[in-house]
This record gives structure tokens, sequence and C-alpha cells, in this order.
């Protein structure tokens, strides 16, 4: 989900930033350009993890900054294709469901990459209608376990209308077909089964190691 970045980038310093200890500067000014931004195929920046080098510090003629070569790392939030990360159903439409990772909130859930069975409702909800005629339904702030099927890095529009949603720079769009995915609730007793399985298995096997060791 999270990933290092080398980027070397020749960056002006502000006049005001250069009564700073010269690393604590540059940090700061490289917070204030690359921080929650997004850089095409290399995800959101989250931190800056550190700097490897620094070079030059020239003043060219007719400029009131020095600009430095820097050389430095991003941790950068950019998930892979088939990763199953878990967030919160942040919102709703026709189309699907929108989840929030809390620091990253556009991510989609399509309707057809919803379990099979999945409609939307008249008050607007998603639901899951199963098998044994149980409605499940997504609702606000339920944890939800999803399957990351793409990540697009869109260009930036030329003209915006004032009713359209706020340009995203980077969407990922998930998938919760499958077994395990879906909201944490609906698979919370397999889940808590399973671990009680492995733990009395564990249990049984140090049992057989003392009645061994006893002989």
């Amino acid at each position: 989900m999270f990933s290092l970045s080398l980027i070397e980038h020749d960056l002006p310093m502000p006049p005001h930033l250069l009564n700073r200890p010269l690393l604590d500067a540059i940090k700061a000014e490289l917070e204030r350009l690359f921080l929650d931004k997004v850089i095409p195929n290399l995800g959101m920046c989250v931190s800056v993890y550190d700097i490897r080098s620094i070079e030059g510090g020239s003043i060219h003629p007719g400029e009131g900054f020095s600009t430095y070569t820097v050389s430095f790392r991003l941790l950068m939030f950019k998930p892979f294709v088939g990763e199953v990360l878990v967030g919160r159903i942040s919102g709703y439409d026709d189309k699907g469901l929108h989840v929030s990772l809390d620091f990253f909130s556009d991510i989609c859930i399509p309707g057809h990459l919803m379990q099979y069975d999945t409609i939307r409702v008249p008050d607007g909800r998603w639901m899951l209608k199963t098998e044994d005629g149980d409605e499940l339904y997504l609702d606000l702030d339920d944890e939800i376990r999803f399957l990351v099927s793409s990540i697009k890095y869109p260009s930036v529009p030329v003209e915006q209308k004032e009713d359209d949603p706020p340009f995203a720079p980077m969407q990922i769009v998930g998938s919760i077909k499958g077994d395990g995915l879906g909201l944490l609730a609906w698979w919370a007793a397999d889940e808590e089964e399973a671990a009680a399985d492995e733990e009395a298995d564990e249990e049984e096997a140090e049992a057989d190691e003392d009645e061994v060791a006893e002989q």
C-alpha cells in the first residue's frame, strides 16, 4: 500500500526560509510542494521520508532566491492492483459505493463489481440479498473489505462545470466480488470460528508433544 520513491528536484528556496537551518528549510519547502499531492503513476505523497543529498545553492542573476538540487525520498500511497484494503463507506449513489481510508477518499466500488444479487433499494442504499433470503444492507460508516481493481490518474479537465464533482487526480476502483470481501460484519462469525479452530489445533499439537515428552 505504501512505497518509497526517490526523486531529484531543482528546488528554489524562498528568502524567508533562509534564516532556518538549511536541512529544516528544505524539508519544509518540500512538504509544502508535495505533501498530500498526487504524482501520476507514483501515487499520493504521505510524507517526506528523508533527504539523501543537497547540492548547489547558487543565486542566478535577477532572482531573489537560491536554487538547490535536492535528492530525496517520498513515502507514497499507491496500492497495487489485487491488493485487499479495508475502509469505511462514506457515501453511495446510483453508480455504487464511495469508500474512505480517512487519509484518502477517492475510492469507488461500482455496482457491477459488487456481489451477485446486490441491488439499490428505494432509499438509496445498496443491499445484498442472500440465497437464504436475508437482506444485508451496506450502510454509511460500515467497515468494508475490498480488492483494488484498478487505479486511474485522469488528466486535468480543461473546463469544469459548477455542478461537476471535484476533480480527483487519483481514483481507485474497488471490487467486493469474492469470498471474504464486503462488510467485515458479514464474515466476522466465519473468521472467529476459523481462529477458534486454529487455536484448538495448536492446543492439541502441544498436548501431543507433552505426551511424547513424558514417554
